[in-house]
C-alpha cells in the first residue's frame, strides 16, 4: 500500500495513554442502544430560562457574536462575571485583567493547568475527580497526588482528611486542586476544611486552582464559601466557574476564570493556542443570564432539591445505600448491600437489568478499588422522568 508509512509505535503519547474513551461516552451510547433512562452523564433534559435562550437568539440576529469575539470574552460578560463575583462573595475583580472567558469549565481547567504546571511538578486533587483533571495534569507533563475522599455512612457524606492533605504535600508541589461543591460525591467543603487548605497553601507558597461550577447548587445546611474568600488565597487562587450547570445550556459551552492579573494573563497565554475563542452569541446571553433576580438561583436550587430527595429516596427502597449530597446534582451510591461489589460490571448491567443507566465511580480515582463499589446518579432531570427511574430500579430487589 503506498502512500502510508509503517510504525510500531502506538499513535497515542504515552501521556495520554491511559485515556481512552470516556465513561460517559460509552454509558451514553448503552443508553442509546437499549432505550435506558440516562442517568450517567450530568446534562439536564431540559432547557434553561427562556429569556436567557432569547437573548443568544437575539444576539444572533443582531449580529453580536457572529465573527471572532474579544479574546478575554465580550465585555458584557466580563463585566457580568465580576458583578457577579462581587454580589454574591464580596470578590472585587476587574474585568479587563482578572476575568478570562474560556469554552465552558473543561477548556478552563486544561488552560490553567497547561499554563501553571511545568514538567515534573505534582498536583495534589481531591479523589474521586472529574476525569480531565487527570488527563490535563497529564498534558502538563506533571503528576498527580490523590487525597482520598472517605465516606462516611454515619453521616452520609464523604470526608476530607486534612491530615492526610497535610502530608500529601511535597517539595514537588506546584498546586492543589480542588473541586467544592464536589463531583461526583455531593460534598461541600465546609469553611473549617477550606481554612485549613488555605493555611497549607499560604504555609507551602503553593497556587490553588478551584473548580466551583456547582456554586449555586447547595442544599440543607451546607454553604458554598469560595478559597479566593479567605485570607491570603486572593492571589493565589484560580476560581473556575460556568454558566452551563447554573442556567442549563450545557452546550453553550460558557466558562470563565476569575484571578490576579499575572494569573490570568498566564491561562490566557494557554487558552489562545485551545479554542483561541468561542461562544460569541452565547456569551451575551450568559451576561444576562448572571444578572437574573435572586429567585431564579433560589427557585433553581428548590427544584434540584425535590429531585435530590426524590430519586434519593427511589434509590434508597431499591436497595442501595445513600450518600445524600449537600452540593452538585450527583448521587453516589454504594452498591454492596445489593450484594454488588464491581460498580463498573454493575453499570454495564444495570440497562439490561432494569432500564436504567448510570456511572461507575471507580473511573474517577487513580486507586480504582476505593471507587469500586460506589454508583453515581444524575438527578437534573425531569420529575417523570426520576419517577420512572426509581420504579425501575426496584427491579432490583424483586
Amino acid at each position: 500500500m503506498t502512500g502510508m508509512t509503517s510504525t510500531a509505535r502506538p499513535f497515542l503519547n504515552r501521556r495520554l495513554a491511559e485515556f481512552g474513551t470516556t465513561i460517559f461516552a460509552e454509558m451514553s451510547a448503552l443508553a442509546a442502544a437499549t432505550g435506558a433512562i440516562n442517568l450517567g452523564q450530568g446534562f439536564p433534559d431540559t432547557d434553561g430560562p427562556e429569556e436567557v435562550r432569547e437573548a443568544a437568539v437575539r444576539a444572533l440576529r443582531d449580529g453580536r457574536g457572529n465573527q471572532y469575539p474579544p479574546g478575554p470574552g465580550v465585555p458584557e460578560l466580563r463585566t457580568a462575571i465580576a458583578e457577579h463575583q462581587r454580589r454574591r462573595y464580596g470578590l472585587s475583580f476587574d474585568p479587563d485583567t482578572e476575568v478570562l472567558v474560556t469554552a465552558g469549565a473543561t477548556e478552563a481547567i486544561a488552560a490553567t493547568l497547561l499554563a501553571l504546571l511545568e514538567p515534573g511538578d505534582e498536583v495534589v486533587a481531591l479523589e474521586p475527580y472529574y476525569d480531565s483533571y487527570a488527563a490535563c495534569i497529564a498534558m502538563a507533563g506533571a503528576s498527580r497526588v490523590p487525597v482520598t475522599l472517605r465516606p462516611d455512612p454515619e453521616q452520609a457524606r464523604f470526608r476530607l482528611d486534612l491530615d492526610e492533605l497535610r502530608d500529601a504535600v511535597t517539595g514537588r508541589t506546584r498546586l492543589l486542586l480542588i473541586n467544592t461543591p464536589h463531583n461526583p460525591t455531593g460534598t461541600v467543603l465546609t469553611r473549617e476544611e477550606l481554612t485549613a487548605i488555605a493555611d497549607l497553601a499560604v504555609e507551602r507558597d503553593l497556587l490553588v486552582v478551584t473548580d466551583e461550577v456547582y456554586e449555586h447548587l447547595v442544599f440543607d445546611e451546607a454553604e458554598h464559601v469560595p478559597l479566593a474568600t479567605l485570607p491570603g488565597m486572593r492571589e493565589r487562587t484560580v476560581t473556575i466557574g460556568s454558566s452551563g450547570k447554573t442556567f442549563s445550556f450545557t452546550g453553550w459551552k460558557v466558562g470563565w476564570v476569575t484571578a490576579a492579573p499575572g494569573l490570568v494573563t498566564a491561562v490566557r497565554s494557554a487558552k489562545q493556542f485551545l479554542t483561541y475563542v468561542s461562544s460569541g452569541p452565547f456569551q451575551y446571553a450568559v451576561a444576562e443570564a448572571l444578572a437574573l433576580p435572586d429567585s431564579y438561583f433560589a427557585d433553581f436550587r428548590a427544584d434540584m432539591l425535590a429531585k435530590r430527595d426524590l430519586l434519593a429516596s427511589g434509590l434508597t427502597q431499591a436497595g442501595f445505600e445513600v450518600f445524600k449530597p449537600a452540593g452538585t446534582y450527583f448521587i453516589t451510591t454504594d452498591i454492596r448491600p445489593l450484594g454488588e461489589s464491581d460498580g463498573f460490571a454493575f453499570c454495564r448491567a444495570l440497562p439490561e437489568r432494569c432500564g436504567v443507566v448510570a456511572i461507575p465511580n471507580a473511573v474517577f480515582y487513580d486507586h480504582r478499588e476505593q471507587g469500586a463499589p460506589f454508583v453515581r446518579f444524575a438527578f437534573c432531570k425531569r420529575t417523570g422522568v426520576l419517577e420512572e427511574a426509581a420504579r425501575r430500579l426496584k427491579r432490583l430487589g424483586a
